[in-house]
């Protein structure tokens, strides 16, 4: 089975991902360096991941790589990124096609697809109504609620989870961890509630070091300039308890490397998916060995409250649960190799591929 698989980076990522790969020209040299930094790699396929002749594995919307590509295969330099990722697929005669961009590489890219393509898979967790990108043979994600709003619209879609990185088990091994409260994400208007439980943990007593990398929106960085300071810019300011305690955001080994500093990470989902849990946040924090607070909910099989993590559903419990897990270090311990015994196992990267092979049966 000749598997190709595409995946989008985030635009805030692609700075760091360009100082890595200073000096690198070719596309395999540019591609090694953004797997050996392991951006989304929950989400890459093992034979991907391992190089299988086989696989092919590329990111869709990386244009500095796609062109190193399009360049070496006598694609002109006008050649779009659909061009360059269908004649990547035409090249490889790719069999299955998994498609973790939909949004980028849609329906009308599907139709221009060469006859081997026997089965399209699509990855995307998030609502999609008035989607552009339905005519996926599969869309796949973790979330049950999200794929009962596909099935709605007539699409079949499956249960497919991420998959646990082994690069992470050296940063789960780390008995050092001077941060004491982490929070990695996004922050904007959008996130309301998310900014008043920031605020609160943030300002938790006894002398803890509290870290939040956050990736701040446009309007939030413009708001926090003196531009900000009155005016309609004023409300996508972020608070100042929160503002203390932020920094830069974290990707890719970045990342690993913050949790496995951390003796405690906060998590809280987005309102898009019901009572449906289980964010990519989840795995990473669980995957390099630090304990999970998070807000309560439906999760994946092996994420259960009080055994793997603790849960909340306000800001007392919330903070009642940090407070409990930072003076109790063993319990605090015991339960983070609880979660990273059980992500290792049960979402391991062989699992992960062999639930997708029967997707593809």
């Amino acid at each position: 089975m000749r598997i190709f698989q595409t995946y989008g980076l985030q635009a805030s990522y692609k700075p760091r991902l360009r100082a890595l790969r200073r000096g690198a020209a070719s596309f395999d040299e540019m591609r090694a360096i953004l797997l050996d930094d392991r951006f989304g790699a929950i989400h890459l396929l093992e034979p991907c991941l391992a190089g299988d002749p086989s696989a092919f594995l590329t990111a869709g919307n990386d244009t500095d790589l796609q062109r190193a590509w399009a360049r070496e295969n006598g694609l002109p330099g006008t050649a779009r990124p659909d061009d360059i990722l269908l004649a990547q697929i035409e090249a490889h005669r790719t069999e299955v096609f998994y498609n973790c961009d939909p949004v980028n590489f849609g329906n009308a890219f599907l139709r221009r697809l060469p006859g081997s393509v026997r089965r399209t898979i699509a990855w995307r967790a998030a609502p999609s109504e008035g989607a552009d990108f339905l005519d996926h043979d599969i869309i796949v994600n973790n979330f049950p609620s999200l794929l009962d709003q596909y099935r709605a619209q007539g699409v079949r879609a499956e249960l497919f989870t991420p998959g646990h990185d082994p690069e992470m088990d050296t940063y789960a091994a780390r008995d050092e961890r001077p941060v004491d409260l982490l929070f990695v994400g996004g922050f904007s208007r959008h996130h309301r509630g998310r900014a008043e439980a920031l605020r609160r943990a943030a300002t938790i007593g006894g002398g803890y070091r509290v870290v939040y990398c956050l990736d701040p929106s446009r309007l939030t960085r413009l708001a926090e300039t003196p531009l900000g300071l009155a005016g309609p810019l004023r409300r996508h300011r972020r608070p100042a308890e929160i503002r203390s305690v932020a920094t830069a955001p974290a990707y890719g080994r970045d990342l690993y490397a913050m949790i496995g500093q951390a003796k405690l990470v906060l998590n809280g989902a987005i309102d898009m998916a019901g009572r449906a849990r289980g964010n990519m946040r989840m795995w990473e924090a669980m995957g390099c060995g630090a304990a999970v607070v998070s807000d309560a909910g439906d999760y994946p099989k092996g994420m259960v409250a009080g055994e793997t993590f603790l849960d909340y559903s306000d800001e007392r419990e919330m903070i009642a649960a940090i407070e409990q897990l930072l003076e109790r270090d063993g319990e605090r311990e015991a339960m983070a190799r609880r979660a990273h015994a059980m992500i290792s196992t049960r979402y391991s990267k062989s699992a992960q591929w062999e639930a997708f092979q029967r997707l593809c049966e």
